[in-house]
């Protein structure tokens, strides 16, 4: 199928959804800080935000209130950075007030999602990630449909050490086994606590349940983040967190599941 026929996004970005069991694991900011990464290594990265009652992304990348243009090819995505590396489109950008709520049913919901990849003027991407809601829903189905032309489709599932959050992940991975989705790999959020002042590294809750989960599915495990409130500050002020925390535990853990989601798509990333 040609880049015309498939809408907004040209060339052929890999599209990676981002997915989680349950809310609170970290997804949007793991979401937040993998484009950051890819950018930092060269990459020209877009961040679709289709939590829609959610809307986190926006905030966290310092773009919340920018307004979203019109072109001759559609919506312009909000761009994160002066060389136009990474772009954003988010329900976020089309709220009159912040804290509006979303109180939608399911088929303005999922025409909004398909509507965004459709008639937003993406441009040449080398990915494009998806933050999706927690669980699986008629947002996650509506995603997968509207990007299945692209390929590779892939998923990252972010957990958790904790059993409660890792019970919940093997759901999710069951659904994307019955929707033909390529799980590249889980990630386990918040691992730990980075100590501000001496960076060394404890286990607030229980340790390795993301490890055991890939282990146990057969799929990579791409690594653990630890909370680390020095970066959280980074990325609430814009800072680049990527060049002021080169040693932090979590930039480095970041970075390194980064590399490894591009050694797995070598041919989109020469």
């Amino acid at each position: 199928m040609a880049a015309a026929e498939l809408g907004g996004l040209a060339g052929s970005p890999r599209v990676i959804l981002i997915l989680s069991g349950k809310g609170g694991v970290g997804k949007s900011t793991v979401s937040a800080e993998l484009a950051l990464a890819l950018r930092h290594a060269g990459k020209k990265v877009g961040l679709l935000d289709v939590d829609l009652c959610g809307p986190s992304i926006p905030r966290m990348l310092q773009v919340q209130g920018q307004p979203v243009h019109q072109c001759d090819g559609g919506w312009l995505p909000v761009y994160v950075d002066l060389e136009q590396r990474l772009s954003l489109m988010s329900v976020g950008f089309l709220l009159e007030r912040p804290d509006e709520a979303v109180v939608w049913r399911g088929p303005k919901k999922n025409a909004l999602i398909k509507q965004f990849v459709r008639d937003v003027a993406w441009g040449p991407l080398d990915f494009l990630l998806v933050d999706t809601p927690p669980g699986t829903s008629d947002e996650h189905m509506a995603a997968v449909e509207a990007l299945r032309p692209y390929s590779p489709l892939g998923a990252l599932v972010v957990t958790t050490p904790q059993a409660v959050s890792v019970g919940d992940v093997q759901r999710e991975l069951t659904f994307c086994k019955k929707m033909g989705l390529r799980v590249l790999g889980v990630v386990e959020n918040m691992s730990g606590f980075v100590c501000p002042h001496c960076t060394e590294c404890t286990n607030v809750f229980s340790q390795g349940g993301g490890e055991e989960l890939a282990r146990h599915a057969g799929v990579p495990f791409l690594g653990a983040v630890p909370l680390d409130p020095q970066l959280s500050r980074s990325l609430e002020e814009g800072g680049n967190f990527l060049q002021e925390l080169p040693q932090s535990p979590a930039v480095l853990a970041l970075l390194s599941i980064a590399h490894q989601i591009l050694d797995q798509m070598p041919a989109a990333c020469p």
